[in-house]
């Protein structure tokens, strides 16, 4: 499989807002009400919105390409876009998500070896992220990346308040 990362920029929005509602609708839609999912979706994918995240230096996004044909993005975080504030050298995965077509086939490893050159390249000696306490496969995936857990924060899923656990991965 030929793997491809891109940089995201803001022409690109529409094609982001639709991965980004397709692949957060197929990792959550069994767990949680229509409406609630609804409700994230309407208030965290609008273009307004991920055009400002876009436009933010502090924030880096990149499309993954398997084999010419989109997989996934993932989102990275430093300084005050950080969702939480986890040390002053730290940059945060805040998203990635890959369709489930290509899960389970290398793209996500690439992902993180990114975001931890990303962060070397930045003067950065940790990475940190969020996971949804019930999502196992993602929860294993990422302590087989390096990452232990440190702490939680609770993440709002429409009107249902939820748990994400914070992990943490110290760089060389």
């Amino acid at each position: 499989m030929e793997i491809t990362i891109k940089k995201i920029v803001v022409a690109d929005v529409e094609l982001l807002q639709q991965l980004s509602i397709e692949t957060f609708t197929d990792t959550f839609a069994a767990d949680n009400t229509p409406e609630n999912l609804q409700n994230y979706l309407n208030e965290a994918y609008t273009t307004e919105k991920l055009t400002a995240e876009l436009e933010n230096p502090e924030s880096t996004f990149y499309f993954v390409y398997a084999d010419q044909e989109l997989a996934g993005y993932l989102k990275l975080n430093v300084g005050a876009a950080q969702t939480e504030v986890e040390g002053t050298n730290a940059m945060e995965v805040e998203r990635i998500y890959l369709r489930q077509s290509v899960q389970h086939q290398g793209l996500g490893k690439k992902l993180i070896q990114l975001a931890e050159k990303v962060a070397h390249e930045t003067g950065k000696s940790e990475l940190w992220l969020g996971v949804w306490e019930h999502n196992e496969n993602a929860k294993a995936f990422y302590e087989k990346m390096g990452f232990k857990h440190i702490g939680a924060h609770h993440f709002m899923m429409g009107t249902d308040p939820q748990t994400d656990l914070i992990l943490l991965k110290k760089l060389d």
